[in-house]
């Protein structure tokens, strides 16, 4: 970036350096108004820049298996939406500096140690258009990799403070029981679509939550603001995994970048899939019709496509769409304190697009 494009020295973003280029970052979808703004569209540009080569740092290892490992799915790509978000929210509590940058590495790092971890237990395929690791080396190493972008994560967030530190354990606690949650499943005589959005706070909302977190405290906002942003994190983070849920369905993987039905393969009950045993159970006859394809032996690509195909074109799915623009609203609803600016008005487009999208 030259000279002339930088912020001023007294802005936001100050003291950032010069970090790559705007041309080798991209924003994730409904993002555009941050790229169209003159002063906001460096400065976020700049940022991004600087936490793609702290992640590259981050990664890097002198053993040569974990270094491979290690980069394996962050060079597949990613939308990189967690750093982004935290950056926005230190925009919106007081400035971009060098620790929300370092806090910004610190929750992509956290968030693709959980994906090495969550395709073992999946059983997935395809990341980010890529065989997932374990499908390259085996459980233990993807697991061990896991582990190890755990522990830079966790080696990051120690220079940031006590406070930092703290956000950053209570998260891991979540995402940790989250997954087990998930792994046992509802208790006895609970909802299943009560326990699933638990799971869904635990597992994904934890950590966007921590962005805003991260973004708005290490920017010195005032308490109330940092509340704001940790609450339209965790919504908009339930919003974003409930349509990954309806998306697994209906999506392309050409476009996803998995492959459809995988949950349904797993045997993972997502929430199309919670509404569409509901609606069985009261009755609904083409409802009961679609839950015996879903509980075939789903091994054969026939039966997962044909299982795939009658959830899509089942009213379930289109309610678990609503359900997912509903979290969505909620999200753009706790954001109503703050006062208009460009940032706020990019998360808000952002909560749009997360339930408007195909991948």
């Amino acid at each position: 970036m030259t000279e002339s494009s930088s912020p001023s020295s007294s802005g936001p973003g100050a003291g950032l350096g010069t970090g790559l280029g705007a041309d080798q970052v991209k924003l994730p979808a409904g993002f555009d108004l941050i790229a169209s703004d003159e002063r906001l569209g460096p400065v976020v540009l700049r940022a991004l820049a600087r936490i793609e080569e702290r992640l590259d740092d981050a990664v890097r290892s002198a053993d040569q298996l974990a270094d491979i490992t290690s980069r394996h799915l962050l060079q597949a790509g990613g939308k990189r939406v967690r750093p982004l978000l935290t950056v926005l929210a230190a925009e919106i509590g007081g400035g971009i500096n060098d620790a929300v940058l370092e806090a910004a590495a610190v929750v992509e790092l956290t968030h693709l140690a959980t994906l090495y971890h969550d395709d073992v237990m999946d059983s997935a395929p395809l990341r980010r258009g890529v065989a997932t690791a374990q499908t390259v080396w085996g459980n233990s190493v993807a697991i061990l990799t896991g582990d190890l972008i755990f522990a830079r994560a966790s080696s990051m967030v120690s220079e940031l403070g006590q406070r930092a530190l703290k956000i950053q354990a209570d998260t891991f606690e979540r995402l940790v029981l989250g997954q087990l949650h998930e792994t046992v499943g509802p208790r006895e005589g609970q909802d299943p679509l009560e326990h699933y959005l638990d799971v869904l706070a635990g597992k994904t909302g934890s950590l966007i939550a921590a962005c805003g977190h991260f973004g708005a405290a290490l920017a010195g906002a005032e308490q109330d603001v940092v509340d704001v942003m940790v609450d339209y994190g965790e919504k908009v983070g339930i919003a974003f995994q409930l349509a990954d849920d309806v998306i697994d369905v209906v999506g392309a993987d050409e476009v996803s970048g998995k492959t459809p039905g995988t949950d349904l393969r797993e045997g993972v009950p997502t929430l199309p899939v919670l509404i569409l045993r509901r609606m069985a159970a009261e009755g609904d006859a083409e409802a009961g019709a679609a839950v015996e394809l879903l509980d075939c032996d789903l091994t054969s690509d026939a039966a997962l496509a044909r299982a795939v195909a009658a959830l899509a074109a089942h009213p379930a799915t289109q309610e678990a769409w609503r359900i997912a623009r509903h979290w969505a609203d909620e999200a753009i609803a706790a954001l109503a304190p703050l006062p208009d600016s460009v940032a706020k008005r990019a998360l808000v487009a952002f909560a749009h697009a997360v339930v408007h999208r195909e991948a």
